[in-house]
């Protein structure tokens, strides 16, 4: 680990409360790795599984979100309008190669992964030709259509949400973002993420989530302690 990098750690030992935590695994799909090369790949996505299983392990619920989005979505890339390129829409920003659509491999969760159904709770999101949000939270990017994500972790008592999945600097922050403006502690597992952008743009980013958004960060589900969890 370089200093730079050093520099943004949160604290290296974070306690949480077992009844009171929970694991948010975002898009942990085939979409965002090799698998489906044409899609969004993500260099090392296919390698967070252990990680993202571990922080599951720790606590009381356990929830993952994925994208699903419809083969005629108005921000697709074309030949005339690539990849990051802007695109004007209320909720569009930018073009993105067809990734994770209805019915395809890329909506797959990773392998390796525990079946959905094991899940306490699922989002889905994307699934609109219009509509392309990053966040768990929202469907929109006003912030003004829930997922219920956020109502059904307050209904249980979560305090803290332990985050990891794909990609670093889009989804995962995005959602770390509303997930602490909603007044819940996150920690961010670093080993459980992988990003798109260059190291330098990913150091960034982490540093406003720490510096903005009081995000804690840690290396690995392992440099978290539960207290309270049932013993068997």
């Amino acid at each position: 680990m370089n200093k730079k990098t050093a520099d943004i750690k949160g604290n290296k030992k974070v306690r949480v409360i077992y009844s009171k935590t929970a694991s948010h695994c975002v898009e942990p799909q085939k979409g965002f790795t090799w698998a489906c090369p044409d899609e969004l790949p993500v260099d090392g996505g296919d390698e967070i599984v252990p990680e993202l299983k571990g922080q599951n392990s720790l606590v009381a619920f356990k929830t993952v979100s994925k994208e699903i989005h419809p083969p005629n979505a108005i921000w697709i890339a074309t030949p005339d309008h690539p990849q990051l390129s802007r695109i004007e829409g209320e909720n569009v920003d930018l073009r993105w190669n067809p990734h994770c659509i209805s019915g395809t491999k890329g909506v797959e969760l990773i392998d390796g992964m525990e079946p959905v159904s094991t899940y306490d709770f699922l989002v889905a999101k994307g699934f609109e030709p219009d509509l392309h949000p990053y966040s768990s939270c929202y469907h929109d990017h006003k912030k003004k259509v829930s997922t219920g994500f956020i109502e059904w972790l307050r209904v249980r008592g979560v305090q803290t949400v332990i985050v990891g999945g794909l990609a670093t600097d889009y989804c995962v922050a995005a959602t770390c973002r509303d997930l602490s403006s909603a007044g819940f502690q996150v920690i961010l597992n670093l080993g459980g993420c992988r990003g798109i952008g260059m190291k330098e743009e990913i150091a960034k980013c982490l540093e406003e989530l720490i510096r903005d958004f009081h995000i804690i960060v840690v290396d690995s589900y392992r440099d978290i302690e539960v207290t309270g969890k049932p013993v068997g």
